[in-house]
């Protein structure tokens, strides 16, 4: 059994995605977020001292202090799991695909994330981030122009089927699609989400993760 440490309308909610794909039980324990600040409340240091989401508990791996083994961070987690369920969802068989796999597994988080964050921050400053509003838009529109070329070459962005690496990258591209720029104007990456957003584990995982936005 897995334990998940879930903050509301955040990145977890891609952990309960997956744990639906792969089929493993797991439980939730929801968090909200401070509503002045929207930070993890500190409930979540007595988990990982760091009190960020996702954090999962592997019940079934007992750690030495009590509980489960804690792991902690997105992509750590993701291949956690994969690994866990003996490599359902990970890297496909030909060696472009497995390449391919673990560029997007590391290039959601380790790529993208950081201007669509320095976004969130400048749309928060009001007039004063005003200048830096159109340069980060160039920076990331590289991003997507580029996304967008890759998914005309294949459905997934591992190669010709669905992985944990569609996963990862699903909420770095809700959030381009809710504040960064990317519209309609990228027909792959629009159609890609509509296609993740009708699977059935996607659906399953809202239900049990609570209210998000990106979806």
């Amino acid at each position: 059994m897995i334990r998940v440490h879930h903050l509301e309308n955040s990145r977890s909610q891609r952990i309960l995605w997956l744990l639906e794909e792969l089929g493993t039980p797991y439980e939730v324990r929801r968090y909200a977020r401070n509503p002045r600040t929207m930070l993890a409340p500190p409930e979540l240091r007595r988990v990982h001292p760091l009190g960020k989401s996702p954090v999962i508990e592997d019940l079934d791996a007992p750690a030495p202090g009590g509980g489960g083994r804690v792991v902690a961070e997105t992509g750590a987690i993701v291949e956690y799991l994969v690994e866990r369920e003996g490599g359902r969802l990970g890297p496909p068989a030909r060696r472009e695909e497995v390449l391919r796999y673990r560029h997007f597994l590391h290039y959601a988080e380790g790529s993208m994330m950081p201007p669509l964050l320095a976004m969130l921050v400048v749309g928060r400053l009001g007039l004063l981030g005003r200048p830096a509003r159109a340069p980060l838009q160039k920076m990331f529109d590289v991003h997507l122009d580029w996304l967008e070329s890759e998914l005309a070459e294949r459905p997934w962005f591992a190669g010709e089927t669905f992985t944990a690496a569609d996963v990862m990258m699903s909420f770095p591209l809700e959030a381009a699609r809710h504040r960064a720029g990317l519209d309609d104007g990228r027909p792959n990456l629009i159609d890609w989400l509509h296609r993740i957003h009708a699977r059935p584990a996607y659906a399953a995982a809202l239900q049990k993760g609570g209210p998000y936005a990106y979806a």
